[in-house]
């Protein structure tokens, strides 16, 4: 299992997803999903 980011950290992980165009939207999503392992997916589509 993961630890969940800080609040601090989650703020800017969704101020740069924001900045993003969708194609890279998905690949950031995809690449922190992956880093987190096991429930990183929900974790990270529930967070951005």
């Amino acid at each position: 299992m993961f630890t969940k980011y800080s609040d601090e950290i989650e703020k800017d992980m969704r101020s740069l997803y924001d900045s993003l165009s969708e194609k890279d939207r998905r690949r950031y999503a995809a690449i922190e999903a992956k880093k987190l392992g096991h429930g990183g997916v929900v974790y990270i589509a529930t967070l951005l």
